[in-house]
């Protein structure tokens, strides 16, 4: 088994070495590991370079500066900077890794393990976990029991080739899960296997601009709006309170308002909707267990 690993990195200067580390440090190494530089303006373009010199299964990729952080599609599209060096390169699995984790020598090989002891395994990835305390604690509790966090999805081959690669946009960790659900494949974490992000979610872009990106990505993949709401009323128990369920519902909301592109893709939005349904009126689907 071979893995290849992309990582797109945009002003990691503070936190891109311990990734390093942790992936050189790796029982099972990478075959390539594509580092691409998102128009960084910190440190972030000397540190890639350093590790490309000391190790040779390291390529470095400097994308100009855009000169803002653009969210959801802006990560994707660095990724694919990455992927088309690929080529005709041969690999079993794909990685999607963030440059602000930690984690331990045999995450990789521990996760390709997993896969192998479930051939409908489509998507797997590790815990994402913040620290408190010295004691690592899962970063999201709410996420459905089909979700892989973006920052470490692990995809299979084949299923990569099913559901066609990754949407250029916010909720492209959501529709690559949904697709692939559709298609019979199984998309799950694995919570044993932890890493440690030394930057929580969102704290990039403020806690109300994140809820707001990730209502916005709900209203692109075509989440059912009775499904939402109630998504909106549980997430106000949820801290900062308020801010939380305002920001998915605003930015939700605010895609039918300006009218934005959906995707085209009618047959997955039929299928996550009555998956959707389904978890309201109490029956199986990928939200509680098919």
């Amino acid at each position: 088994m071979n893995y290849l690993v992309i990582t797109p990195a945009r002003n990691e200067g503070s936190h891109l070495q311990k990734t390093i580390d942790s992936v050189a440090a790796q029982t099972l190494p990478p075959q390539k590991w594509i580092i691409v530089n998102d128009g960084s303006t910190d440190n972030t373009r000397q540190i890639i370079d350093a590790a490309a010199r000391r190790h040779s299964w390291i390529q470095a990729v400097h994308r100009p500066d855009r000169g803002f952080r653009q969210q959801g599609g802006g990560v994707i599209e660095a990724f694919y900077d990455g992927f088309r060096l690929l080529g005709e390169e041969p690999w079993d699995y794909l990685v999607k890794l963030d440059a602000d984790l930690s984690f331990a020598p045999d995450f990789f090989s521990s996760c390709l393990a997993r896969f192998a002891t479930d051939p409908r395994l489509g998507i797997g990835g590790g815990t994402i976990c913040g620290e408190a305390d010295g004691i690592l604690v899962k970063e999201s509790q709410g996420d459905p029991p089909f979700h892989v966090r973006g920052a470490t999805k692990i995809y299979r081959r084949a299923c990569w080739q099913v559901i066609g690669g990754l949407l250029q946009a916010p909720g492209w960790d959501t529709l690559d899960e949904v697709k692939a659900n559709m298609f019979g494949w199984k998309t799950y974490s694995f919570p044993e296997l932890q890493l440690l992000h030394h930057r929580h979610t969102g704290n990039a872009d403020g806690a109300w601009k994140n809820w707001v990106k990730n209502g916005r990505a709900n209203y692109i993949v075509g989440y059912h709006p009775l499904f939402m709401f109630f998504k909106c009323v549980r997430r106000l128990f949820e801290r900062p309170y308020g801010v939380v369920a305002a920001g998915l519902w605003y930015g939700f909301i605010t895609g039918y308002l300006a009218r934005m592109p959906r995707i085209q893709e009618p047959e997955v939005i039929r299928y996550l909707r009555r998956q959707q349904l389904r978890r309201l009126l109490l029956r199986p689907s990928i939200w509680a267990g098919k």
